[in-house]
């Protein structure tokens, strides 16, 4: 086998590799070759070739995703970096094992003008879970870096002598950076920093390695709920009759099915999911803006849970956010192995288990369910909003709201669907998910900047299709996303495209203005058709009702090319049509 001359990038991919880390995304460079030439001549990775560094972030992240495994990114030295940032925050907020790789140059070449050189140490220190800047190897006994500790030696054997302690401790202290590094990422599900020094000649190989590092397993310390916490809660849950359970992003099957047919039954108990929550039961309550745009205060204060139990991601739905912090509930338990997020201004207990051990340790608990018309009163309300949900999209012209309909009554049995930020999420809250789909969005940040790259990445580790919704500013925002060679013939993308930033038609503001149209909702006349003509995607185009109907029928068949959909909607009705859908409601 090939291997890289130099023993520090031996060292890192001896330790991907007993790790288990397999999937590494590369992009080319020439400061990072002994990595590039060490990963892609080992058969146990999974080595792919992306470009562009912003892409190829959110790409890995896709995969980490999927595969709840740590994924690595690799790049050359300077503006590389940087690039990483966007993907780095998204994992960092959403608990995202990312290991990011970056080469560098020797520290005598940073800071006096070197180029393609910039301070990569400790970059990414607000964002990351740990840091790592490794040491250079010593090149060979004739080349021995000054020391002021270790006055230099006279003689050859003492130079020989201190060349191999140096380099003994040298490779010691790179050893056990890169194995905690390594276990921050997969123990703690999170962003890691690797920043590797690299001396020319850089392209150099060897048949035979030089290093044998250890591998150091992390140790995993079981959580337990503390028997006082528990019996607190239980005092708490067994003397209130209005509990509210809301759950934000989540991995699919998360909670077992038995323990959410269980809160199911408790008349005292409401659950609030988001689409990205990917937990169904027909008893809960999936579209909750629905439930509270258009609610009285005097309804507002009957809905005030005495118990808020959150567990999941970031909370998407602006209205619930607003309504929980006015209208604040008693106790606020939030459930994460990882950490609590005093979003409502309330938080009065973190327990640090995951929700699954959670419920199967406190719900054989409750004894008895507390008498309540909680539940019996807010499903009426749902069920009302519901029929009234229905009645309106029949009545509406052809815009994003009734777009949106069409497009999940048509979407296969297990889809993957990522869904991009701003509108396509915002809106795909109001409808009902089928349940034998997961959905995906990347809410640690809600940015638009990696959508396509992240549903690519997903796409590739799955065998099941991914369908990406974006809309269209998103999608031009990541179209390097496209420059990819790894796409499967069954993944698509379906753009809504209303020329500009159409969430910022109903927001407050002035949106009659012209600088409203230039600075904020950035209105434009592109459309996706060339991308898609010099990426190799099958294109269509709709912007009526019937043929979208039509259309649907074919786009998720399988042929022998990725496919997108472009759907062009009216930017001046859609605000319109939503803002009035909410008074509807009323």
């Amino acid at each position: 086998m090939i291997y890289p001359k130099i023993p520090l990038a031996q060292t890192v991919v001896e330790l991907f590799k007993a790790k288990g880390i397999k999937h590494i995304v590369i992009s080319p460079g020439s400061r990072n070759a002994p990595l590039t030439i060490g990963f892609t001549n080992n058969p146990f990775f999974t080595c792919y070739s992306i470009v562009d560094e912003r892409s190829a972030g959110f790409f890995a992240l896709g995969i980490a995703q999927q595969l709840k495994k740590p994924t690595a990114v690799i790049c050359t030295s300077g503006s590389a970096v940087v690039n990483y940032y966007p993907a780095i925050t998204e994992a960092y907020y959403s608990n995202i094992p990312l290991v990011v790789v970056s080469a560098d140059r020797p520290k005598h070449l940073i800071g006096v003008g070197d180029g393609q050189t910039i301070n990569q140490k400790n970059i990414f220190e607000n964002h990351i879970l740990y840091s790592v800047n490794l040491k250079l190897d010593v090149k060979d006994e004739n080349n021995i870096p000054e020391n002021e500790e270790l006055p230099m030696l006279k003689n050859l054997e003492g130079k020989l002598e201190r060349f191999l302690g140096l380099q003994k401790d040298i490779q010691t202290h790179n050893e056990e950076e890169i194995n905690e590094a390594l276990n921050f990422a997969l123990l703690k599900n999170g962003p890691v920093h690797i920043n590797i020094p690299f001396d020319e000649p850089l392209y150099e190989t060897v048949e035979k390695l030089r290093v044998n590092p250890k591998a150091t397993k992390p140790v995993i310390k079981p959580k337990v709920i503390e028997e006082y916490v528990l019996n607190e809660c239980l005092e708490d849950w067994n003397s209130t009759s209005k509990k509210m359970i809301l759950v934000g992003v989540n991995q699919p099957n998360i909670v077992e099915q038995k323990w959410l047919d269980e809160l199911a039954q408790d008349d005292s108990v409401i659950v609030f999911t988001e689409t990205t929550s990917n937990l169904y039961q027909d008893s809960f309550f999936p579209s909750i803006d629905q439930i509270i745009s258009p609610l009285t205060e005097e309804e507002k204060k009957a809905l005030q849970p005495d118990i808020l139990l959150t567990f999941g991601g970031l909370i998407v739905s602006k209205k619930i956010k607003t309504f929980l912090r006015k209208f604040q509930p008693k106790y606020h338990w939030h459930i994460d192995e990882k950490m609590a997020n005093d979003t409502f201004f309330c938080l009065s207990n973190h327990i640090d288990v995951s929700p699954n051990q959670f419920f199967s340790t406190f719900l054989p608990k409750i004894t008895h369910y507390v008498k309540s018309n909680y539940n019996a009163y807010w499903t009426e309300v749902k069920n009302n909003r519901l029929k009234k949900h229905d009645a309106y999209i029949k009545s509406i012209p052809f815009t994003d709201l009734k777009v949106f309909d069409m497009l999940f009554k048509n979407i296969p049995h297990g889809t993957i669907l990522q869904i991009g930020n701003s509108s396509a999420i915002r809106y795909s809250q109001l409808f009902n998910i089928n349940k034998y789909n997961t959905v995906f969005c990347n809410r640690g940040t809600s940015g638009i900047d990696g959508s396509t790259s992240t549903a690519i990445g997903c796409a590739v580790v799955n065998d099941k299709p991914t369908t990406l919704i974006t809309g269209d500013l998103s999608f031009l925002y990541d179209s390097n996303g496209l420059w990819n060679n790894y796409i499967p013939k069954n993944f698509r993308i379906i753009v809504i495209n209303n020329q500009g930033g159409g969430i910022f038609r109903i927001l407050p503001g002035h949106k009659d203005t012209k600088n409203f149209e230039t600075y904020f909702e950035t209105t434009h006349h592109l459309n996706a058709r060339h991308l898609c003509r010099m990426y190799g995607f099958a294109y269509k185009s709709v912007s009526k009702e019937k043929p979208l109907e039509y259309y649907l029928k074919e786009f998720f068949v399988e042929e022998e090319r990725p496919k997108l959909l472009e759907i062009f909607t009216p930017k001046d009705l859609n605000d319109e049509v939503l803002l009035q859908y909410f008074e509807y409601l009323k």
